[in-house]
């Protein structure tokens, strides 16, 4: 089965995507070409803008069924709102009025089972694209695009999972999958590393760095997600992240020097190629830190050095 890696964190601007690329092109680069790359963060996915010479080679347009209230039908008996976990429906019956806010739906299809009158039909609603991009590095970049307006992300991110599964899935693969999660701790977050191997917990050395990054090492624990932490920035601020990974035991894996030549790069939508060998040193140490982990835990080397 692939190994499925995701990389997270508390907050945004941490560093994530930047981790995310880097690592597939050092993964691709020194050990290798079966690493894909999925954009979870399908409110504003920006993997591909590090791949300025990439080309999109297929797109699939996703939707998800949203009930409408057929009003001739419709008894007005308010059971469908009863049903509802998610206030999406309002039926004021004295005015004959049955509508469902398709922005609050989540085609949980209650309310279909709660009409007994078949005045419920579901309809398919746009979602968002699934687009799978060639960069050159590796497997390429699938990455799903939310459609604008729509507050559906983790239905999005469990779609788009789905079809990197549907074509990604061989049993016998030594694949590597690294999925770049969205931001904070929130429900999108947990349907992307819902069924990860690990998780790439990336922080920076600042109060509020600390503070978003105890968040997600709750949430990994209580998901019992084995992880590690990289700190990116290393030498901005203070010291206290520092600590409290050594109070907690918690893992390690590589620290990214705060540099402004890195932040060029990334301004510019640039890859850390051509960069002093201590930042090519740090993804190697990542890797070789999951891949001791794994071992430990499951007698597997994914990465075959």
């Amino acid at each position: 089965m692939p190994l499925k890696i995701a990389v997270a964190s508390g907050k945004g601007g941490t560093g994530k995507t930047t981790v995310s690329v880097n690592l597939q092109y050092f993964i691709s680069k020194s050990l290798t070409d079966e690493v894909l790359l999925v954009d979870c963060d399908v409110e504003e996915p920006n993997d591909r803008i590090f791949f300025p010479d990439s080309k999109t080679t297929s797109t699939l347009e996703v939707t998800h069924a949203i009930p409408e209230i057929d009003r001739n039908k419709c008894l007005f008996c308010r059971k469908c709102v009863d049903y509802c976990e998610f206030n999406a429906i309002v039926v004021i019956p004295p005015a004959h009025f049955a509508e469902i806010n398709a922005s609050l739906c989540h085609s949980c299809g209650a309310c279909s089972v709660a009409c007994r009158e078949g005045a419920i039909r579901e309809k398919p609603h746009p979602l968002g694209k699934i687009t799978t991009v060639n960069t050159g590095i590796g497997e390429g970049i699938v990455e799903g695009r939310l459609e604008v307006g729509s507050a559906m992300q983790t239905l999005m991110i469990k779609e788009l999972k789905k079809n990197v599964s549907k074509h990604h899935r061989d049993a016998d693969s030594d694949e590597i999958i690294l999925f770049d999660a969205p931001p904070g701790t929130s429900c999108p977050v947990v349907e992307t590393i819902a069924d990860v191997d690990y998780v790439i917990l990336v922080a920076e050395p600042t109060p509020f760095g600390l503070n978003d990054m105890t968040l997600m090492v709750e949430l990994l624990v209580e998901m019992g997600k084995p992880f590690g932490v990289v700190i990116n920035k290393a030498g901005l601020g203070n010291k206290e992240i520092y600590s409290f990974l050594k109070e907690q035991e918690i893992e390690l894996l590589g620290e990214i020097p705060f540099n402004k030549e890195y932040a060029g790069k990334y301004a510019e939508g640039k890859l850390l190629q051509n960069i002093d060998p201590h930042a090519r040193r740090c993804y190697s140490d990542i890797v070789t830190s999951i891949e001791r982990r794994l071992l430990q835990d499951e007698g597997i080397n994914y990465f075959k050095w």
